[in-house]
């Protein structure tokens, strides 16, 4: 009977399966049967005939061979994840040496930073209460999507969603997706970095103040000065190549975050409360009084941010079935979300108790600097105003590096080939300059943060939920189903109410929109 190629399940890198025919003797024992030329020949022909002696055998059976296979392929599927080579020429993936200490590191720093020193402020207008009540379930509900996130980055077999758009592309389709997850990604990644120029530099302007005292020349520099000389800065550091090679600065962004956070609540709690302090909430007009609650829980939502980055943190890790990336990356966000919570809860806490409903809309560093400047020591008021500068400046790195790696797949998209070193800088240069003019020619966007909240809320709090459900696809109508429903048209209702009560709060508290004149 003529031999036929037999199709089967092939797994790359699998170890070859190497095995000896055998037939079996009268007496039921197996042997090994002579090899023949044709076998010699050629080893990818076996018999097929039902009357085959290979039948026969339990180990050459077609389902014992489809299931070692299998269970080699399965081992290596990590291998043979289907990886775009573009990947390769991009600041996001373009190393995969990551580990849960780095993940540990850029979360601290995407997690902390400006947005914890404006959480008085809601305390302010929510009271004890509501405020530690509302600050509690956002950050367990940010918590929660956060490991959706980080266990939706392989949910397809062979496939990483290594960005957030690509994520939201597979679960609400080509088009929806880029309409839903573009404008608040990119909102979170280019707004904060604007923001950043801001505050950075008037903290610079501030700490400067502060050391030079009255030695300062009669001509200091001006508030857009300031601007320039953090932008510089950070368009130096921005020349470091991909999200890996960042690491160092997280680490030090995290630290800062970390040291000034825990020393802006200790020096305010340390020293003597304002005699008129009240800890009711701020009075206001029974309409007012909504809409103000409102833009204060949309500030509670704002400092839960960096979830528009853990995507692109986990894609920087090495994956295999055996060691899967979201392992480590789970690791280190856990240790990242506990410290966040040891600095967030203590400066929303310790600072309404420090300052009342008399905490100023600018946060603790303008309630510290305009209560206590000629009460802590000068040594101690610098230190902490040049660690907010560190701060943002690493921030920086890790917020814009979203937009980096957008403009270089354009240009490796349409050249077929990766940036030079002049093509990288120079998209580095100008995005920092174009930041630089935006924060001149919008100098109010750092006092926003209830609209902000309120824009970029469903990347933390809606979205994850919704993709869970869409790609996972859970039993209909079980618990899990319902409660990830539940939670993602929650967190869009609050979007829309959070948006409006920080639109109504700017107009309320008369914001002056001075184009190109910042304070």
């Amino acid at each position: 009977m003529d031999e036929r190629p037999e199709t089967e399940l092939i797994s790359i890198p699998a170890t070859p399966r190497a095995s000896t025919p055998e037939i079996l003797t009268p007496s039921g024992q197996r042997s090994p049967r002579p090899p023949s030329k044709e076998a010699k020949s050629s080893t990818a022909w076996t018999p097929t005939s039902f009357i085959s002696p290979r039948f026969l055998s339990p180990i050459g059976t077609p389902m014992k061979r489809v299931l070692i296979n299998m269970k080699g392929y399965l081992e290596e599927v990590g291998h043979l994840t289907k990886l775009n080579p573009q990947d390769a020429w991009l600041p996001i993936t373009e190393s995969r040496n990551g580990n849960a200490h780095y993940a540990a590191f850029h979360n601290l720093n995407a997690g902390v930073g400006f947005q914890a020193l404006v959480l008085p402020v809601a305390f302010a207008f929510l009271g004890w209460s509501w405020g530690i009540l509302s600050l509690t379930i956002a950050y367990f509900w940010q918590l929660y999507t956060l490991w959706i996130l980080v266990q939706l980055h392989e949910a397809v077999p062979g496939k990483r969603y290594n960005r957030y758009v690509e994520l939201a592309q597979a679960a609400f389709g080509e088009r929806l997706g880029v309409w839903l997850a573009l404008f608040p990604t990119v909102y979170l990644s280019a707004g904060t970095a604007t923001a950043l120029i801001l505050i950075g530099g008037e903290t610079m302007k501030l700490f400067f103040q502060i050391v030079c005292g009255s030695l300062c020349s009669s001509n200091p520099l001006t508030t857009v000065e300031w601007y320039l000389v953090f932008t510089s800065l950070c368009i130096v550091l921005s020349q470091l190549p991909n999200l890996n090679s960042i690491a160092g600065l997280s680490l030090i962004g995290a630290v800062t975050a970390i040291t000034y956070s825990t020393m802006v609540w200790v020096l305010s709690v340390s020293q003597p409360r304002p005699p008129s302090i009240s800890y009711q909430p701020l009075s206001l007009p029974s309409s007012a009084s909504v809409f103000s609650v409102l833009n204060a829980l949309g500030i509670v939502a704002f400092a839960f941010r960096g979830h528009n980055l853990v995507l692109e943190i986990q894609a920087t890790m090495p994956s295999t079935f055996k060691h899967p990336a979201h392992v480590p990356m789970w690791r280190g966000a856990k240790v990242a979300y506990f410290l966040i919570a040891m600095c967030l809860f203590p400066v929303a806490i310790g600072g309404f108790w420090a300052y009342g409903n008399l905490m100023p809309s600018g946060g603790m560093l303008n309630a510290l600097f305009a209560f206590h400047s000629h009460d802590i020591p000068r040594g101690l008021l610098a230190m902490t105003f040049l660690l907010v500068v560190f701060n943002c400046l690493s921030s920086f790195q890790i917020y814009s590096m979203p937009v980096f790696d957008s403009f270089e797949a354009g240009y490796t998209s349409r050249t077929n080939r990766p940036c030079s070193i002049w093509v990288r800088s120079g998209f580095r240069v100008f995005y920092g300059f174009i930041s630089f003019f935006i924060g001149v020619a919008l100098p109010f966007l750092s006092s926003i943060a209830g609209l902000m909240g309120g824009l970029t809320l469903p990347v933390t709090f809606a979205y994850p939920c919704f993709m869970w459900v869409l790609i996972k696809k859970p039993t209909k109508y079980s618990f899990n189903w319902y409660f990830n429903w539940v939670l993602g048209w929650l967190g869009i209702a609050f979007s829309l109410a959070f948006s409006i009560g920080g639109i109504w709060s700017m107009v309320n508290s008369g914001l002056k929109l001075k184009f190109f004149k910042p304070n």
